[in-house]
C-alpha cells in the first residue's frame, strides 16, 4: 500500500512519522507533495526521490491520499490535482471546515474520509474523530482507521455535522487544559512556589489525575468526592467554582467554539 501526503506541515509530518514508527507502512511507500522542499537527505527516513514540489503522476499511484493543507489552499490544490485522481482513490482529509460534499465536487472523486485530529497526535496521544462518504467500503474504512490510530485513539461518527462538536471538544480541548493549568501555575506562584516548582506541581497533578481516571471505573464525580472531604480545603475551592458558575462558563465556551466551527464550515 502506498500513501501520498499532500501538505508537509506539522500534521503531514506527524502522519509520516507515526505511520513509519508503527511499522504500518515503509518509508519507500510514503510520497510527499509540498510546494516547498522541506525534506533533507534521510530526514524522516523518507527517500528524497519520493518528495515532489509539483503534482506528478507517480504521487497518484498511491492508494490513499492524505490532504493536510490549509483549508484556504484547498480549492487551488484541487484544481491542480483533479486530473490525476480516479474513482479508486481514497482521500483522507485533516482540513477543518471543508465538507465531504465540497471535496467530492472539487476533486471529482467519491471516496472521502474527513477527520478532526487534535495536537497531541504529534506525540501519539491524539484524539481523532472521523466520518466517511457512503462510497468508502468497510475494508477501506478499517485501513484508514488503523492509519489514524497510529497517532492515538479515534471515534468514527455517522453524522458529518458532529465534526463541528468534535472540533469544539477534542480539537480545541488541549487549549482549555493548558488554560486551566496556567491558572493553577499562576496561583501556585502567588502562594510562594517558584515558577519551576509550580509547573511541576501542576503538570504532575494533571498527569496523575488523568492516569488515575483512565485506570479506574469510577466516574469523575466519584473521584471528586474521594478528594473533597466535608469541610476541607478541596470543598472550599469547589464551593467558589460553583458560586461563580465555572461549569456553566465551560459549557458556554465550548458552545461558542461549536458555533464558530459551524460558521467556518459554511
Amino acid at each position: 500500500m502506498k500513501i501520498a501526503i499532500i501538505g508537509f506541515g506539522n500534521m503531514g509530518q506527524t502522519y509520516a512519522n507515526s505511520f513509519m514508527s508503527s511499522g504500518f507502512v515503509g518509508a519507500t511507500d510514503i510520497l510527499i507533495l509540498n510546494k516547498i522542499k522541506v525534506l533533507e537527505k534521510d530526514s524522516f527516513g523518507i527517500d528524497t526521490s519520493n518528495f515532489y514540489t509539483e503534482p506528478n503522476p507517480n504521487i497518484f499511484e498511491s492508494d490513499i491520499l492524505i490532504l493536510a493543507v490549509k483549508p484556504q489552499d484547498f480549492k487551488q490544490l484541487a484544481s491542480e490535482i483533479k486530473s490525476f485522481l480516479n474513482s479508486e482513490h481514497v482521500v483522507l482529509s485533516v482540513m477543518a471546515g471543508i465538507s465531504i460534499d465540497m471535496m467530492q465536487k472539487e476533486l471529482g472523486v467519491t471516496k472521502i474520509v474527513r477527520s478532526m485530529p487534535n495536537i497531541p497526535t504529534q506525540i501519539g496521544e491524539g484524539m481523532t474523530v472521523f466520518c466517511a462518504s457512503n462510497a468508502v467500503d468497510r475494508k477501506e474504512l478499517f485501513i484508514v482507521q488503523n492509519l489514524i490510530n497510529t497517532t492515538g485513539k479515534s471515534i468514527y461518527i455517522e453524522r458529518e455535522e458532529m465534526l463541528n462538536a468534535a472540533t469544539a471538544v477534542s480539537g480545541s480541548g488541549p487549549a482549555y487544559v493548558f488554560y486551566f493549568m496556567q491558572a493553577m501555575i499562576d496561583s501556585a506562584i502567588q502562594l510562594g512556589f517558584s515558577a519551576s516548582e509550580a509547573e511541576l506541581l501542576v503538570s504532575q497533578t494533571f498527569s496523575g489525575s488523568v492516569q488515575l481516571q483512565n485506570r479506574s471505573k469510577l466516574s469523575n464525580e466519584a473521584w471528586i468526592q474521594r478528594v473533597a472531604s466535608k469541610g476541607g480545603t478541596t470543598e472550599a475551592a469547589l464551593s467558589v467554582f460553583s458560586q461563580n458558575e465555572l461549569q456553566k462558563i465551560v459549557l458556554s465556551g465550548i458552545d461558542a467554539a461549536n458555533t464558530r466551527a459551524i460558521e467556518l464550515g459554511t
